[in-house]
């Protein structure tokens, strides 16, 4: 597995676990909107440092940097933001289910981009990664009266949201450097993201006990996690950094497990384990087929 393949499943490492400080700040009463606008405004400031001490190479003066900024800006943007209506409108598994199904959106377009060439095995882990998020997010225990079909299309927005991004991210890495793109890509989505959100309680935040966890939640989930992410995708197929990041679905629910007092059974842990190891494979396979 080669070290852009790490910085990717770092980066979905990272987005595992702060989706679970989200979570907990979440369920201490902060608006979903106010907790994805911070994510993305402290992760601005991040990359925003970065750019400053290292300046040189930014390519902020190239057209195409900030015109795939942008497209990966409002991709992070609908991808928080669909989120948490699919989970409005329905529940967490089926929100997580539906969004994960970016690789299958990914690799669609990769294969009508002639990016990739479709594949038994492709379409294999791709039905194998679907399955094991299936499982580990208990999907098949929803009745019909927990869908909505609100809750359903934004699920799917929000994976298709997912799929924008990645190829935002894997167009602009060219361009510029690493921290330009991404300080681009974060005011674009702060901007987004401050309309629907409550002022008054955005602007408590700062006054809050919580901000430590504000913080970590974007220096995590969105400073930190997207440089290693955007640095690995220059090396990395889009296709198969898709299919990567679905270790975050896994890091969130042992987050929950180990620090929220959550309950793992013998099913979840064969969908972790399908995930994982579709992944690993795929991963390795697609390493030594470039290095071939």
């Amino acid at each position: 597995m080669g070290v852009s393949t790490v910085f990717v499943a770092l980066a979905a490492f990272f987005w595992g676990v702060s989706g679970g400080i989200g979570s907990i700040l979440i369920e201490s009463g902060w608006a979903p909107s106010v907790v994805s606008f911070y994510r993305g405004f402290i992760g601005l400031l991040f990359v925003l440092v970065w750019l400053l001490i290292r300046p040189r190479s930014s390519g902020l003066s190239n057209r195409q940097l900030w015109l795939w900024s942008t497209i990966a800006g409002l991709g992070v943007a609908g991808n928080f933001s669909f989120y948490f209506i699919s989970i409005e409108h329905g529940s967490v598994a089926v929100a997580a289910t539906l969004m994960y199904c970016a690789p299958v959106f990914v690799y669609l377009i990769s294969f009508a981009l002639k990016l990739e060439r479709p594949t038994v095995s492709k379409w294999a882990a791709i039905a194998l990664v679907m399955i094991g998020i299936v499982l580990l997010t208990k999907l098949y225990e929803i009745g019909a009266s927990d869908l909505s079909l609100i809750g359903v299309v934004a699920g799917l927005l929000a994976g298709l949201s997912y799929a924008v991004f990645i190829f935002g991210f894997k167009y602009a890495a060219p361009h510029g450097s690493p921290q330009a793109v991404l300080s681009i890509a974060f005011a674009v989505l702060s901007i987004v993201l401050i309309l629907p959100s409550d002022i008054d309680q955005t602007v408590s935040v700062v006054r809050s006990s919580e901000w430590p966890m504000f913080l970590t939640l974007g220096v995590l989930g969105a400073g930190l996690s997207f440089v290693l992410y955007i640095v690995g995708l220059k090396h990395t197929a889009p296709a198969l950094a898709s299919m990567i990041a679905m270790v975050e679905p896994v890091t969130a629910t042992l987050f929950g497990f180990l620090l929220l007092d959550g309950s793992l059974d013998v099913i979840q842990i064969i969908g972790m384990g399908l995930i994982l190891i579709t992944v690993t494979t795929l991963s390795v396979t697609s390493s030594k087929s470039s290095q071939a």
